[in-house]
């Protein structure tokens, strides 16, 4: 798609569906993301690869249907954040659960500043809207679209939600020390950790097979003496549910690249029994394993962070 046809697909969303009757937009998109998996695109037959590696056991018939509850459960993402402008407190309040939350408040009452690091899972800008919803406003990295006007409405959307958003690159602001500085002030900073294509990422073990992952989480907190709280998402039918994980401790030995690639491994096991539990909700569309990444796919990044602003837009779920 062009710049200027993604722009509008999303602008349409956020413009129409947030009028229309719940049931039909979701019955609207259960159609799209159906037509999507039918399809078999690129994005599809890449999200089955992914999930071979988590439920290795499948038959293709079983591996089929997973991918197409993935499907859906990626299309009910964008479904629920066009919608979610027009969501009430109360609304947010019934249907996101979360558990461990007073590993998060113990942070933070007591000064810390917490990073919240989480996979692609369920819905990261629900589960941010309840947490901004608490009490707790939050800041957040973004990965600069094109085009331009994409983003900025990305980052309107997010700090209408209660987030402050930091654009990765083009700003002048030094992001890495923003951050620094909020974790230092007692604040949160939230960060989506599971994929760095990077030549600075942490090499990491994720289902028995090596992948990439930002350093930026675990190096922050060690910088900052905040705490590393991995948290995990899923969908159980209305509700969106997430888990608040203990705190990821540093290692006492070792130097600072060592405590970080443990600090790093010990989130990824995190996530990996929870992605592991809801394969569905993990919304992985893209490569993700060094196995399948040729090296003239690898894109620069920030040598201590890195976040995206959004999974691949909708549109491009069919291979389009």
């Amino acid at each position: 798609m062009t710049d200027r046809l993604v722009y509008w697909a999303y602008a349409l969303g956020w413009g129409v569906l947030k009028h229309l009757p719940e049931p039909v937009a979701r019955g609207l998109f259960d159609r799209l993301a159906d037509y999507a998996w039918w399809r078999r695109g690129k994005r599809v037959l890449q999200l089955e690869a992914n999930l071979r590696r988590v439920r290795p056991g499948l038959d293709e018939a079983a591996l089929r249907s997973l991918s197409r509850a993935g499907m859906r459960s990626y299309l009910r993402y964008w479904m629920e954040s066009f919608r979610l402008p027009v969501w009430s407190r109360a609304r947010v309040a019934r249907d996101v659960q979360v558990e461990g939350f007073e590993n998060l408040r113990g942070a933070l009452e007591a000064g810390r500043g917490a990073v919240i690091a989480l996979p692609h899972m369920g819905n990261w800008d629900l589960a941010g809207t309840w947490v901004a919803q608490q009490g707790y406003p939050f800041t957040t990295v973004a990965e600069r679209l094109k085009p331009e006007r994409l983003f900025d409405r990305f980052v309107a959307f997010r700090e209408g939600q209660g987030m402050e958003v930091l654009a990765l690159t083009g700003s002048g602001m030094n992001v890495i020390g923003t951050l620094a500085r909020r974790l230092r002030e007692g604040r949160l900073v939230c960060l989506v950790g599971d994929r760095d294509l990077s030549e600075a990422g942490i090499e990491v073990s994720f289902f028995g097979e090596a992948t990439r992952m930002p350093a930026g989480p675990a190096a922050l907190c060690q910088r900052t003496g905040a705490a590393l709280l991995p948290v995990t998402l899923w969908y159980d039918g209305p509700v969106l549910r997430g888990r608040i994980h203990a705190e990821v401790v540093a290692p006492e030995e070792g130097d600072r690249r060592a405590r970080t690639l443990a600090m790093t491994q010990a989130m990824a096991d995190v996530w990996e029994r929870g992605i592991r539990e809801y394969p569905q909700d993990w919304h992985m569309l893209q490569k993700l394993w060094l196995a399948d990444l040729p090296v003239r796919e690898t894109v620069k990044g920030s040598p201590a962070v890195r976040a995206e602003a959004a999974p691949e837009p909708a549109a491009e779920a069919s291979g389009s």
